[in-house]
């Protein structure tokens, strides 16, 4: 296609683009803004170290889901609001739960107050313990000097086995007693977990893209409610021959210029780097439109830069990216990084 042609097919896409841009146009000319694009797109008046290939922002999406089935009772945000880590997205009705964590905690107090009662049982039986042996030294010293019958010591003898046995059964009820209440606070634990999991919060700081469930919905165990944007994670995805893919480590510096605002230079740096080779997909144009194998390369854009341009940040913004094969080269003049002020 012709240069001339090109830039007729393109110029109602720029035009609209301008009107919505990820950063705040500065005014350059119409026909800078054409020529930008066409040096963009076409990969013209670029060293031979700089490789480029077009892509798209993304951001890593979270799916904010419920943890188990249940009526919502309110979803406490709307598309496009920025929420900060752990604000509440959402809110399930938990009255029955609240219900059975009332029930679990009179579980407690009667598990703990048979408890009590094991304890108060064992001195008792440790007391009739130590008076049965001293009953049955009396009675051995007894017989030993005549004064005591036989009938009388072997009495005794019964009733310390009686007393060491009821021992041995207060101790039994006390572990009893010790497990049940070990049982009963782990369920309170366990019901208000899940309490606190009724509130559904924001795992990080990001944007709401999708609402995806309404107040008074019933939702399903691991259904989705809210998906989330993470603001500090943003990134373009590339594909480039293995000639240029090759030469990149992870660390790389990048450069990215997006279609609605060609005159700005955002840094960025190489995340990944595909293992194995894919066929070009029909959306990509590389350097050398003859290469059919390509690696997916990753282009993330630095949180701490990110956080002065939350408010601008929109996924699914069609640019370009350019990496370098040779780390020691300078970036071309037009590549040189530029954001808005």
């Amino acid at each position: 296609m012709k240069r001339q042609q090109f830039v007729i097919l393109i110029s109602t896409a720029s035009l609209l683009s301008l009107s919505q841009p990820l950063f705040a146009h500065d005014g350059l000319a119409v026909a800078g803004h054409f020529e930008a694009l066409w040096r963009k797109i076409t990969g013209q008046h670029l060293p031979a170290n700089v490789s480029m290939s077009n892509g798209r922002i993304e951001a890593q999406q979270v799916l904010i889901s419920a943890k188990f089935a249940g009526r919502l009772a309110a979803v406490l945000v709307n598309e496009g609001d920025v929420v900060d880590a752990g604000a509440p997205i959402a809110r399930i009705d938990a009255s029955d739960l609240a219900a059975q964590l009332a029930g679990a905690k009179a579980g407690v107090r009667r598990s703990e107050t048979s408890q009590i009662e094991a304890d108060a049982a064992i001195a008792q039986r440790e007391s009739e313990l130590t008076l049965a042996r001293q009953e049955l030294q009396r009675a051995q010293s007894m017989s030993n000097t005549g004064s005591g019958s036989m009938q009388q010591l072997e009495l005794r003898r019964s009733q310390l086995g009686v007393a060491e046995a009821a021992g041995r059964s207060a101790l039994a009820s006390r572990d009893e007693a010790e497990a049940a209440t070990e049982a009963a606070r782990a369920e309170v634990a366990r019901l208000q977990s899940l309490i606190d999991d009724a509130v559904l919060k924001a795992p990080l700081r990001g944007r709401v893209e999708y609402k995806l469930a309404q107040t008074g919905e019933v939702v399903a165990a691991g259904a989705p409610v809210v998906t989330l944007l993470d603001l500090s994670d943003v990134s373009m995805t590339i594909f480039l021959p293995a000639r240029a893919a090759g030469s990149l480590a992870i660390g790389d510096e990048a450069r990215i210029i997006l279609d609605p605002a060609p005159q700005y230079v955002v840094p960025a740096k190489v995340s990944f780097v595909a293992s194995e080779a894919q066929f070009t997909p029909k959306t990509v144009e590389t350097q050398d439109e003859r290469e059919k194998l390509v690696f997916r390369v990753k282009l993330r854009i630095a949180p701490d830069l990110l956080k002065g341009y939350e408010s601008r940040i929109k996924t699914g913004v069609r640019g370009v990216g350019y990496v370098r094969t040779d780390p020691a080269a300078s970036w071309p003049a037009d590549l040189q990084v530029k954001l808005p002020q």
